[in-house]
């Protein structure tokens, strides 16, 4: 009996043994994970599997069997039974709960009266076509993202608890980043304008100003469009069960893994959509300046050092910390910067109220550039 104890024993050690070198060997059936990243929650089917071998040995290292989180189904979940301590204290701080809702607000009281008004002003008192249409595609976007904002301010005060349903928050979100790159993308076309106004004043007058007013426009919306349209197919409305609240675009799961199509679609979204258009707006600023010698010049270099000022503190530290955030992600699986991009996506909603600044500004210098820039190219010629 004793004996065939010993050799039962002996049998059982050496399949363990076995076992692991197996699980060793192969990289796939044992993983290093973090179960809860940093505004990234876990479903409940989560939990379901707690093999015997994890609760012995290595206490940082938590064996669980592969696709776990890519079970069928599990994408769809839209409940997280448990987030991070971060995410937590982010979603019942006040910076989100008070100070978001804040600039949102600010937004808002600014940018409907004033939007309203450049509308109103484009499409009663401006003659000018080309203007007018550029003008009142950019007034026309930002007065729809002021009265959608509201939707946003109540969830905000509601204690990041969205209402509305998974299809508002897609909507909104959508808007929310379409406004963003509308406007920026139509900022480029007004600033390309005054170029080759400017610049090129003979061949300013030659063009078929309407025409490529509408044109400009028109690829713009349809590029806008076709890029916010991944962000109405992807989930953003997600029910925490440690608060009993449902977040939008503030939330995401942890086993919804980051595809390559994500990835280049979020880099690609600032490249083409923030970086390219800065450096088409500093170019053509920079050269209008060098172009002026009077009186114009100082009225151009406060239009630039506006736009720089919309772009500093609107676009740029929300389109930076995306691209650094993304990489981070999917490369190094981190994402502790996405409290930061969530509060520098909140200015960047001050771009409603500043617009209008800009077209009251260029209707100061609009009238005489064309006149005396036809005088100058003629006394050069000579």
């Amino acid at each position: 009996m004793k004996t065939l104890f010993l050799t039962g024993l002996l049998s059982l050690t050496s399949t363990l043994c076995t076992t692991a070198s197996e699980f060793s060997r192969n990289g796939s059936a044992i993983k290093t994970v973090s179960l809860i990243k940093t505004f990234r929650g876990i479903a409940a089917r989560d939990y379901d599997y707690i093999p015997p071998y994890a609760i012995e040995g290595e206490t940082t290292t938590i064996h669980i069997r592969e696709n776990k989180c890519t079970s069928k189904g599990s994408n769809n979940d839209s409940t997280l039974t448990q987030v991070s301590n971060t995410t937590l204290e982010y979603l019942t701080s006040s910076l989100s709960t008070k100070l978001i809702p804040a600039v949102y607000l600010i937004a808002v009281l600014l940018g409907v009266p004033s939007n309203a008004a450049v509308l109103w002003m484009l499409l009663f008192r401006i003659r000018s076509v080309c203007t007018a249409v550029l003008y009142t595609n950019l007034a026309a976007s930002d007065l729809v993202f002021c009265l959608m904002l509201p939707f946003r301010i109540a969830y905000h005060l509601n204690g990041n608890n969205w209402v509305f349903g998974e299809a508002a928050c897609r909507t909104a979100t959508a808007v929310f980043y379409g406004n963003m790159y509308c406007s920026i993308l139509l900022l480029t076309c007004i600033s390309v304008s005054r170029y080759v106004a400017i610049a090129h004043p003979f061949t300013y007058k030659r063009l078929p100003k309407r025409a490529y007013a509408i044109a400009a426009c028109a690829a713009v919306w349809a590029a806008v469009f076709l890029y916010m349209l991944p962000l109405t197919l992807m989930q953003q409305s997600y029910h925490v069960g440690q608060l009993g609240i449902y977040t939008c675009h503030d939330v995401q799961s942890a086993c919804e893994t980051v595809s390559s199509f994500q990835f280049y679609y979020y880099v690609s979204l600032a490249v083409v959509g923030f970086l390219a258009p800065l450096a088409t707006i500093v170019f053509c600023y920079v050269s209008i300046i060098r172009t002026l010698k009077t009186h114009e010049w100082c009225w151009y270099v406060k239009v630039s050092l506006l736009i720089l000022t919309i772009f500093a503190v609107c676009f740029v530290p929300s389109n930076v910390i995306l691209i650094i955030h993304h990489i981070n992600y999917y490369y190094y699986k981190t994402d502790g910067l996405y409290s930061f991009y969530l509060i520098a996506l909140s200015l960047s909603s001050l771009n409603s109220c500043l617009d209008p600044f800009l077209y009251f500004l260029m209707s100061k210098i609009r009238s005489q550039s064309n006149t005396y820039l036809t005088m100058v190219k003629i006394s050069r010629e000579k």
